[in-house]
């Protein structure tokens, strides 16, 4: 039994990236850290990509280095915003490394029942194998946003305003993790625009390489927890 579906919209946008055999374990948190890096400076909660941000953000602090930055590279808020986002993926690894998590729902705008924009990662179909047999990361990052690119999925879009961000994954009930908080009962929203990225594995991945996350048992025990943090957009 697959975990329940979000009753899609006809005509969502969706995106489906296969990548050619199983994928490195530990990749699975790397994808959803690196999607919401890129939806955050897509969608205007970031003035510059994650890691030009990071390192003019590391620059700025340093006194005297004769670079010149933008204002707001060296200002709290943006500082803020860092950590607040390295904590999150710092606890995403946590639940990653605690429980199968099949998808991830990145929030835009209005709140967790009716928010302006919803970013679902679909992780269902992705195969982890040991680092010697399976594909690495990086490349499978690339291949990615290579899909993401090809796409053209944010062009058309209205510029959205500075907001907050909030962020759900989906895992078992009892996997132990203490940060985020479950949300029983929760369905993922139907309003709002919705884009949906669907990872698997294809290729014949090794017998040692686990199967299909949609193959596991006892899906029902697997609910949404909510990440106790919003993250707020910031502008130059």
């Amino acid at each position: 039994m697959r975990p329940r579906r979000s009753g899609s919209v006809p005509g969502t946008p969706s995106v489906s990236v296969a990548f050619p055999g199983a994928v490195r374990r530990g990749s699975g948190c790397r994808f959803v850290c690196e999607l919401l890096k890129h939806v955050l400076h897509q969608r205007n909660q970031l003035p510059l990509p994650y890691e030009q941000l990071t390192y003019f953000c590391q620059r700025a602090a340093q006194d005297g280095d004769g670079i010149a930055k933008p204002p707001s590279m060296g200002s709290s808020k943006c500082q803020q915003v860092l950590m607040e986002l390295e904590g999150l993926f710092q606890h995403l690894e946590v639940m990653f490394s605690l429980t199968l998590v099949p998808r991830v729902l990145f929030l835009l705008g209005g709140n967790v029942m009716n928010p302006k924009e919803l970013y679902e990662l679909n992780l269902e179909g992705i195969c982890e194998g040991s680092a010697e047999e399976s594909l690495q990361t990086a490349p499978c990052v690339r291949q990615l946003f290579h899909s993401l690119f090809v796409a053209d999925i944010f062009s058309e879009l209205k510029a959205l305003p500075v907001t907050g961000t909030l962020i759900l994954v989906q895992g078992h009930r009892d996997c132990g993790v203490e940060w985020f908080r479950p949300k029983l009962n929760y369905k993922v929203p139907t309003r709002g625009r919705k884009l949906t990225v669907r990872l698997s594995c294809d290729g014949d991945p090794h017998l040692s390489a686990s199967p299909p996350q949609h193959t596991a048992p006892e899906w029902e025990d697997y609910i949404w927890f909510q990440a106790p943090v919003t993250l707020k957009g910031f502008s130059e």
